[in-house]
């Protein structure tokens, strides 16, 4: 509920309340409220919150991709989730819908996640290192990547994560802070140290390190069905560590 209309209903009740104690309404100060989306539930971001990120997400000017993009796609999921699925950046279907992997390519992901009893929908959360959609689908350019850094990392620290999965070479690139092709990278667990202190001082003890592996993106499966089998072996060693 907006500020607005809580000042509105506040009057309302106030007027009832007048009448049917004296019959009639005397105007009093308004109490001064504040939108649910400012007092949403951090969790262990402290004062930070999906919803404010996504906010600031909608209104960043921090790069050109602004201007280009019809809506920016700030992830979706659920909070404290199983796995951190981090992807590339927003499709031409996802720039359309403001949603992360919704095209072929997320259904395929849907596919992928389920096969290892995942979902956005009870145990992951969704999104990309950068929030709105390169022109033409070409990679992300470095500058637009550091201004989408400090949502992600802001994600991060409120989701806390206990795995993360990176969907393609870009976003473990990123991640990983490496030049490294894909194929040497997927398949394997890293040790991902987050970027942020567990709360918000600078010297409180940093975050654990969190289990980070990487396998191709949908995309890439939907044209070469070859990758299909290795990202099948990914995906498998993602699901023992979920076993135990």
């Amino acid at each position: 509920m907006t500020a607005e209309d809580k000042a509105r209903l506040a009057v309302l009740l106030d007027m009832a309340g007048g009448f049917l104690r004296d019959s009639h309404w005397r105007e009093r100060e308004t109490p001064v409220f504040e939108d649910d989306a400012a007092q949403s539930v951090a969790g262990a971001g402290g004062g930070d919150s999906l919803e404010t990120i996504a906010a600031e997400v909608r209104e960043c000017r921090a790069c050109g991709l602004r201007a280009l993009r019809i809506l920016p796609v700030p992830g979706e999921g659920v909070q404290q989730p199983l796995a951190l699925v981090i992807g590339e950046a927003p499709g031409s279907e996802e720039d359309e819908r403001g949603k992360p992997f919704v095209g072929a390519a997320g259904h395929l992901l849907d596919r992928m996640l389920a096969s290892v009893n995942l979902s956005r929908t009870t145990n992951c959360f969704i999104t990309n290192t950068v929030k709105c959609r390169p022109p033409g689908n070409r990679d992300p350019l470095p500058e637009e990547t550091a201004a989408c850094a400090p949502f992600l990392a802001r994600q991060m620290r409120i989701l806390r994560p206990a795995y993360i999965l990176c969907m393609g070479r870009i976003a473990a690139q990123t991640m990983l802070r490496t030049n490294e092709g894909i194929g040497r990278l997927r398949g394997t667990f890293f040790d991902y140290t987050p970027d942020y202190p567990l709360n918000h001082q600078p010297d409180d003890a940093a975050a654990p390190a969190i289990p980070l592996i990487a396998t191709y993106h949908p995309s890439a499966l939907l044209r070469d069905a070859s990758l299909k089998r290795p990202a099948w072996e990914d995906l498998k060693k993602l699901l023992a560590r979920l076993r135990t």
